[in-house]
């Protein structure tokens, strides 16, 4: 899966990490998704278990946006064939498909690409009917792909508004209440403007909450956000908006503008919304490919979450009464964990929490577990942060020696400190995004 994988897994209980992360990520991969959970029989779709009649509907459209959309669509294609009539969705990731427009676009900024896929996405919505079925393949990125402004502010004002929030610390929630006020599609609008259509949103999660709303920004989802709330992010954080933007939310605030549709609205009559992969969908393939080695496995979390530095401490410290009493599990064992840790901004360093996740891991354990542990940390969709790389392997070696791991700690140079010990995991598409994998690998004496 990854370039350069022998010098990564060169030892074998890095082998095991990297093996159990690697099984994660094809757990979540739509190809494998679908197999498992996505039929069709006797003209009927079953998604885990929910039943949508196909013979009920004249057309069926397929929309979307995210890293995995691509993979989705080419999923529905496979199963539905030429009972699909159209589809568009908006990815970084295409692939080849005959019935679906696949447009690529870019990430994490959104782009003029993006914004003309999304608003063939949105057309392609509207002529939908109350005879139809829209089928959603929604996914992390899909904030930043599937994007188009609102008519009176520009695609460039809604780039600076994505920068400036980002470069502010702003959190990703916050993000997303602006984001769903500036958008065309955001906050339930697509929902919106599919109804009366039949819409069932596929869901690929990358959110510790698990709050569906959050995923993409919730186009096909309620919204109980506000203008008032957008403009309140603005004012708590310090940073003055384009004069559109301002104006665009002050006027939503006035009422002049309809907010985003709430749970009540006619628009989620026949909405429906499955969850068909997420961080524990990764845990449980990684988790049966460390069980098929002959580890012991426990999951501990899917909600890992906080300064990437001191999330890694509790793991570390389970692993280490692993290996000196057997509890909660004996070794050899896996101690498995998802979710999405953070990091500070620094200027333009190229850095990602995956591998500060990594580093600071091996500082912990350097002393405690030394040569018996290893441990991965790595980004399910292959793109670390802003780092050029997926993420990390580490063991003892790569805090060696202690003083340059605490220095390239301290100062941010982390990617060089792990680039000198060849510890950086390269980035590659992986076709899924369900968050960040952690795997801490504990060897026997």
């Amino acid at each position: 899966m990854f370039p350069n994988r022998d010098h990564i897994a060169r030892t074998p209980v890095r082998e095991v990490a990297l093996g159990c992360v690697e099984a994660g990520i094809r757990a979540a991969h739509p190809e494998t998704v679908f197999a498992e959970r996505v039929e069709v029989r006797d003209d009927v779709l079953y998604v885990d278990g929910a039943r949508f009649d196909l013979s009920a509907y004249e057309d069926v459209y397929v929309v979307g946006g995210g890293n995995v959309a691509g993979h989705v669509a080419a999923e529905l294609e496979r199963l539905l064939g030429d009972r699909i009539t159209a589809g568009v969705v908006v990815t970084d990731d295409p692939v080849d498909t005959d019935s679906i427009d696949v447009v690529e676009g870019d990430y994490p900024v959104p782009s003029e690409r993006c914004m003309l896929g999304t608003r063939r996405v949105l057309q392609l919505a509207e002529e939908a009917t109350a005879d139809d079925l829209v089928l959603t393949a929604l996914s992390g990125g899909g904030s930043p792909l599937l994007s188009a402004p609102v008519p009176d502010i520009s695609l460039s004002d809604l780039q600076t508004v994505t920068e400036d929030l980002f470069a502010n610390g702003v959190s990703d929630k916050h993000v997303n209440v602006v984001r769903k006020h500036l958008s065309a599609v955001k906050g339930g609008k697509l929902a919106r403007a599919a109804a009366p259509a039949a819409i069932v949103t596929l869901l690929f999660s990358d959110v510790v909450s698990q709050k569906r709303t959050a995923v993409a920004s919730g186009p096909t989802l309620p919204d109980e956000s506000t203008y008032a709330d957008a403009l309140e992010i603005f004012d708590r954080y310090g940073i003055s908006p384009p004069t559109r933007v301002k104006h665009h939310l002050e006027r939503g605030r006035s009422g002049a503008i309809p907010e985003t549709p709430t749970a009540e609205a006619d628009a989620f009559d026949r909405a429906s919304c499955i969850t068909i992969a997420d961080g524990m969908t990764a845990l449980r393939g990684a988790q049966a490919k460390a069980e098929s080695l002959g580890f012991e496995s426990l999951i501990l979390t899917t909600r890992l979450r906080g300064r990437a530095q001191e999330s890694v401490k509790p793991l570390v410290g389970i692993g280490e009464e692993c290996y000196f009493s057997g509890t909660p599990v004996e070794p050899p064992a896996v101690l498995l964990a998802a979710g999405q840790t953070s990091i500070p901004t620094f200027g333009s360093m190229k850095q990602g929490p995956n591998q500060e996740f990594a580093l600071s891991g091996a500082v912990e354990f350097h002393e405690t577990l030394g040569a018996a542990a290893a441990l991965a940390s790595v980004a399910t969709d292959g793109v670390d942060g802003h780092a050029e790389c997926s993420g990390a392997v580490v063991d003892h070696t790569s805090a060696e020696p202690m003083s340059d791991a605490w220095d390239a700690l301290n100062t941010n140079r982390i990617s060089q400190q792990l680039s000198r010990n060849g510890d950086r995991v390269p980035s590659v598409p992986t076709g899924t995004n369900v968050n960040d994998l952690h795997v801490l690998v504990i060897q026997d004496e």
